[in-house]
């Protein structure tokens, strides 16, 4: 019995905390409620004012936007009437002009009314005086006939006949008289053509290639070039070969020989001497000998860097020495050793390009001319001399045929042949290359177009084909059709007794119009 009371009490009160602790969470789950109603209230609170507050700023942003497309449009709406306003003008004005147009034309056509009518008149006037005169025509005719006994025809047929024949005799009469002034004056003509040919074409070469001029520092150097007696000028001529002429010339003294290697050691010479001031006949001897030496070895270099430049191996020293020597030997004006070196490249350009052996061809091309510096005098054709020399010192069929073929001395037998001739045309053919130096060549297309700019209504003027041509541009409005052809002959006949050129000039007028308009 005593324990029982204690275990009930121990139960008793585990019920009551049971209770109680019920008790409690119930007070706490609905203090938790009331809490969660306030929180929400207040989220519910927070939504709204913030709802609010976007639909204010999605307001004024609507209404922003309107505004701008609100200016965008009248804008648009502005610059439309603009140019409906301006077009409405264009009209305004395409009308008035019309209007005034149409007002010219009435007046227009009113004159042109009158001057019909009046136009009218005139020609039913004329028409009744053309048959009045008919009629006095008819009548004159008919007493002629009467008076003559012949008819119209018969006069006519007559009068044509003795006209005929008074036409045969004028022109037989003409003709005789022209053909006996023909044959009288034709050879003077031909001399005189010939003549001016032989003066445009070959002065300018013979003076270039036979002739040097040796400046002096003072005319009192010829006494002592000429020496006593003459015997210093005689010791030079008698050494070197060469003509010595001195003349009123200042400060100069000419030096002639066709051999440019003896003028040359001449030269030299002469400048040795001066320089050292001992001129006499021992000293001239002495210094021709060392010049003459130094100009051989001077040869033999010249060749040697011509081949090492065109890249050319093997050649002989003959031929070597040979292509030294053209150096100073000049055709048509033009320097050999300069032309042949131009060939040797055209023919290793032109050979690479037709695949084949580019150095045998630079080696054909530069042999090509050799034959026109023989030591001695020699009446073989140069192009059959070179091949015997390139034949004698070693070198290939090809390169042999090739040098005697360039003239086709001799038929050709390899593709190398027509390359060095044509390469050789080429060289010679090249404006500026042959027949007068490249300054006088620049110069005389200069004078070309100078002469045409002397003559009034030129607007521009161009020399052009190598100086064979002269184009001149003149200005419409100052020269006529009929004035071009008058000016191009002009300038023909201008330039042919004024000027000193090879062959012929053709000179071409252009006359050109322009009309200019604008679509706006």
């Amino acid at each position: 019995m005593d324990v029982v009371i204690p275990v009930i009490a121990v139960i008793v009160g585990l019920a009551l905390g049971f209770l109680i602790a019920k008790m409690l969470e119930r007070n706490n789950a609905s203090q938790l409620i009331k809490n969660a109603k306030k929180s929400a209230s207040n989220i519910l609170k927070e939504a709204k004012s913030e709802a609010e507050a976007i639909k204010k700023d999605k307001i004024l942003q609507a209404k922003e936007k309107f505004l701008e497309l609100k200016a965008e449009h009248e804008k648009v709406i502005l610059s439309r009437d603009k140019k409906i306003s301006e077009a409405e003008k264009r009209t305004r004005d395409k009308e008035s002009q019309v209007s005034s147009e149409l007002s010219k034309n009435k007046k227009l056509s009113a004159e042109l009314e009158e001057k019909q009518t009046d136009y009218n008149e005139r020609l039913s006037l004329l028409d009744k005086r053309q048959n009045e005169v008919e009629k006095l025509h008819r009548s004159q005719i008919e007493q002629l006939e009467v008076i003559s006994s012949l008819s119209a025809e018969d006069a006519k047929s007559q009068l044509m006949e003795s006209l005929k024949e008074e036409a045969k005799t004028q022109a037989m009469a003409y003709v005789q008289s022209s053909m006996e002034e023909a044959k009288m004056t034709a050879q003077q003509e031909a001399k005189k053509i010939i003549i001016n040919a032989i003066q445009r074409i070959g002065t300018e070469e013979a003076i270039e290639n036979c002739v040097s001029v040796f400046n002096l520092e003072s005319d009192d150097v010829k006494g002592r070039i000429i020496g006593r007696e003459g015997r210093n000028i005689r010791a030079i001529e008698a050494a070197t070969g060469v003509e010595i002429i001195v003349d009123d010339t200042p400060e100069a003294i000419i030096l002639s020989c066709f051999d440019s290697v003896r003028r040359e050691i001449a030269r030299l010479s002469l400048h040795k001497l001066v320089t050292d001031g001992r001129i006499h006949p021992a000293r001239i001897e002495e210094v021709v000998q060392k010049t003459t030496k130094q100009i051989e070895e001077e040869i033999i270099e010249v060749g040697k860097r011509t081949v090492i430049d065109l890249g050319i191996h093997g050649l002989h020293p003959e031929l070597i020495k040979a292509v030294g020597r053209m150096k100073y030997r000049s055709s048509y004006g033009q320097n050999l050793l300069h032309h042949s070196r131009e060939v040797a490249r055209l023919c290793g350009v032109m050979a690479a390009e037709l695949g084949l052996n580019a150095k045998l061809a630079k080696r054909a091309g530069l042999l090509h001319d050799i034959g026109k510096v023989p030591e001695t005098e020699t009446e073989m054709p140069h192009a059959l001399l070179g091949m015997q020399w390139a034949e004698k010192y070693g070198e290939k069929p090809e390169v042999c045929n090739a040098i005697g073929a360039h003239h086709d001395e001799i038929e050709m037998t390899g593709l190398l042949s027509p390359i060095v001739q044509v390469c050789d045309a080429i060289s010679g053919a090249r404006p500026g290359a042959r027949r007068q130096v490249l300054d006088s060549y620049i110069q005389r297309l200069k004078d070309l177009e100078d002469i045409a700019f002397g003559f009034g209504g030129v607007n521009k003027a161009y020399a052009i084909q190598a100086g064979r041509e002269l184009r001149v541009m003149v200005e419409s409005e100052k020269v006529s059709d009929e004035k071009a052809a008058q000016l191009s002959f002009e300038i023909s006949q201008k330039i042919q007794t004024d000027m000193t050129y090879p062959g012929q000039v053709k000179v071409t007028v252009i006359r050109e119009t322009r009309a200019v308009n604008i679509a706006k």
